[in-house]
């Protein structure tokens, strides 16, 4: 089987670019030991502290966080980093070519449990000028390469560089990336769906309207049964998507209205949209493609719905009907 530094050199992409990625892939391999150890190393369980977003940080978040950062600032190809666990932007090196966001480890929630967790990572140019957050401003079209790493009961990474989907599987006894699936192809139909459902009361008309048709099965409109399947980890979910086809959406919702988005854009969205549309799927908000969004700043979230282009395509019909006027009798 292929390694991953040999399938990089056959993608003919500059040696900063698959300097950077092989240092996020050794990287992941060190998280993949921290999350296999658990509790056996003292590392579960949550911390007094929040992150930007308010939400109770895990010390396996600020260890993940910290593994990537280092690893980053030390490769000399990274002018600056953006991390959901920092509250500002991190400059690295002067002269690196490139900006990282991460996610270092999506559905930490899980980790007391034992389930699913992984890391996302978007790499973008680095404009020329002065650093600050405004370098990471760019829309997801810009992006390089991304990425994520699945650390389940195979350590997986998916990785696009702009040339479809490869995936990796960690060799254990060699700690080598393989390549495992050279072209990942998502399915344009499906019976899958991911969703949130316990947050259905808050979603808006469009969404709710599909998704109670999906439920209808083969006697609704849609004419035909759906599963739904729910990891509560975004790398998780989309990798299902990947693997087997399927949508997933977190959409907008009124939950709490100063939060109607769960997803970030810069380090979750952005990066999944890219693997996603390299797969032949499609990632929209619902209303705008996620990937031709203008950023507004480092932290900010979006609403998504992603998977097999003809199924996105039949949710986004249900978001240009108006449901505000009444029916007519």
């Amino acid at each position: 089987m292929q390694t991953l530094a040999e399938n990089l050199t056959s993608q003919a992409i500059s040696p900063a670019l698959e300097k950077l990625i092989l240092t996020l892939a050794d990287t992941s391999i060190e998280i993949s030991h921290a999350v296999r150890h658990g509790a056996l190393a003292g590392i579960l369980g949550a911390t007094e502290q929040e992150n930007v977003q308010g939400e109770t940080q895990k010390k396996l978040d600020i260890i993940t966080n910290d593994m990537l950062k280092d690893a980053l600032k030390a490769d000399g190809t990274v002018r600056g980093i953006a991390s959901e666990e920092e509250d500002y932007v991190v400059d690295a090196d002067a002269n690196g070519e490139f900006l990282v966001c991460f996610d270092p480890l999506d559905g930490s929630s899980n980790i007391d449990i034992n389930s699913l967790v992984g890391t996302i990572f978007s790499v973008l140019p680095a404009p020329a000028g002065e650093f600050s957050e405004r370098s990471f401003l760019q829309p997801g079209r810009n992006q390089v390469a991304a990425g994520y790493v699945l650390y389940g009961p195979s350590t997986m990474l998916a990785l696009t560089t702009g040339k479809g989907v490869q995936l990796f599987t960690l060799n254990p006894e060699t700690n080598e990336y393989l390549l495992t699936d050279p072209a990942m192809s998502i399915s344009k139909d499906t019976g899958e769906f991911a969703i949130n459902m316990s947050n259905q009361r808050f979603w808006e008309a469009p969404m709710q309207t599909y998704i109670n048709d999906l439920l209808l099965g083969a006697i609704g409109p849609r004419e035909k049964a759906f599963n739904m399947r729910w990891i509560a980890a975004m790398v998780g979910d989309v990798h299902r998507v990947l693997c087997r086809g399927g949508i997933f959406t977190y959409p907008t919702d009124n939950k709490n209205p100063n939060k109607p988005f769960k997803l970030r854009l810069m380090y979750e969205a952005n990066p999944m949209s890219f693997l996603v549309e390299q797969a032949g799927g499609k990632a929209s908000t619902g209303y705008e493609t996620i990937m031709d969004i203008q950023p507004t700043e480092i932290h900010q979230r979006v609403a998504v719905i992603l998977g097999s282009a003809n199924e996105v395509d039949t949710c986004l019909e249900y978001h240009q009907v108006d449901y505000s006027q009444e029916p007519t009798i």
